[in-house]
């Protein structure tokens, strides 16, 4: 998986504005710009329809998306018959801005193709994922086609990939994995031609292999087709599969640490004993507990992990040693932000907001909340991979 590019959280337009309203009006004047944008990044939506003819594995991928299993509380109902017979939002378990969509099989006796487009609403979701346990046909095509007209992008999978090759090993003492992936793709693509879908890419999938086939590469797509501020909750939802993962968290929790301690500096009315700064120290306590739980620390992301890996939560826990990782209130972090008495900015932090940079170094608590939160931050990093490692080995 590629690495992140800067997050632009920003638009020009935005940015333009920050600095003609800093220029006008100083600190206190961009404070409510600053909050703006903060929530804006909370309450973005991404409405991910999952779609395709009943039982291809769309109930399953969309469990494997969001790190549950058949039985876990919210899990999508599968099942080897028709178990969806209206479009059925699963928030995301930490996420709940990100929801997947379990839409109807298409093109069975419940749903006909042309009856199918008109239900569905298509207009809702901001992309779509269209699954098949076999090979793509008319039906499959016919939503494409669908999505097309709307401007909505789309995505082939090619599930159950796992089954087919152990099939055909079982058959052929002579198999070879590669070759006989390579036949799989080259007639998913030959069939959505054949229907009127022309260079189409296909993503060959194991909905229980995370790490294998084009699960990795499935996951890059859907977020690079995304803007920034979808893309960066899709991403801050992925389980933590990889180091790639996690290393792209980080990007997007650090361009988040010069827009806190902007707020924090401003309006923080909290004397820490000691400094010559006031913070919000409800702010920073409530950063250090969203870059925890992204970064899939919590006790419910480890304890989703070591269910996925089938693993003792113990185990993965147990190599989790930070200070960040036991109870975090606002006396804790009072108590840290006393030894944070660093005052040298981060520029890889202003790289990210460069036209508020100048905002940053005004503000005289600025380098120590920076210093602090990107300690934090990192810290947790280390921590994240260190899970992942004893969860999936050396991936």
């Amino acid at each position: 998986m590629a690495q992140s590019s800067n997050p632009q959280f920003f638009t020009q337009e935005e940015l333009n504005n920050l600095k003609s309203t800093y220029e006008v009006g100083g600190l206190e004047a961009v404070v409510s710009l600053i909050r703006k944008k903060l929530q804006e990044l909370q309450n973005t939506e991404l409405h991910i329809a999952v779609t395709g003819e009943s039982g291809g594995g769309k109930s399953t991928f969309i469990n494997t998306m969001r790190g549950l299993r058949r039985k876990d509380k919210g899990a999508a109902k599968t099942g080897t018959t028709e178990t969806t017979m209206k479009p059925t939002p699963y928030p995301h378990p930490n996420m709940p801005t990100v929801c997947f969509w379990d839409l109807p099989g298409i093109g069975t006796t419940n749903f006909p193709a042309g009856a199918y487009l008109q239900e569905m609403n298509l207009n809702k979701y901001d992309f779509f994922i269209v699954i098949s346990d076999c090979r793509f046909r008319e039906n499959d095509a016919s939503l494409a086609e669908a999505m097309k007209e709307l401007g909505k992008k789309f995505y082939f999978v090619r599930s159950k990939i796992d089954n087919d090759l152990r099939a055909l090993q079982m058959e052929d003492e002579e198999f070879n994995t590669d070759e006989e992936l390579g036949k799989i793709r080259n007639d998913c693509v030959d069939n959505l031609e054949k229907a009127g879908i022309s260079s189409a890419d296909v993503f060959l999938i194991s909905n229980f292999k995370l790490n294998e086939y084009d699960f990795p590469a499935l996951k890059e797509a859907l977020e690079d087709g995304l803007d920034d501020l979808k893309k960066h909750i899709f991403l801050l939802s992925l389980q933590n599969t990889t180091m790639e993962i996690i290393e792209k968290k980080r990007v997007h929790l650090l361009a988040l640490i010069g827009i806190i301690a902007i707020i924090s500096g401003i309006v923080g009315a909290v004397p820490v004993p000691g400094l010559s700064f006031s913070c919000d120290v409800k702010l920073l306590t409530y950063a250090i507990i969203h870059f925890r739980n992204h970064l899939g620390l919590d006790d419910a992301s480890l304890q989703r992990l070591a269910d996925t890996v089938g693993k003792p939560m113990g185990n993965l826990k147990a190599v989790a040693k930070s200070p960040f990782m036991g109870e975090i209130n606002e006396q804790t972090v009072e108590r840290m932000m006393v030894k944070a008495t660093s005052y040298t900015i981060f520029t890889d932090v202003i790289r990210f907001i460069p036209i508020i940079g100048s905002i940053i170094g005004a503000i005289s608590s600025a380098p120590t909340i920076i210093n602090f939160l990107k300690d934090a931050l990192n810290d947790l990093t280390e921590n994240a991979k260190r899970v992942v490692q004893v969860a999936f080995g050396s991936h």
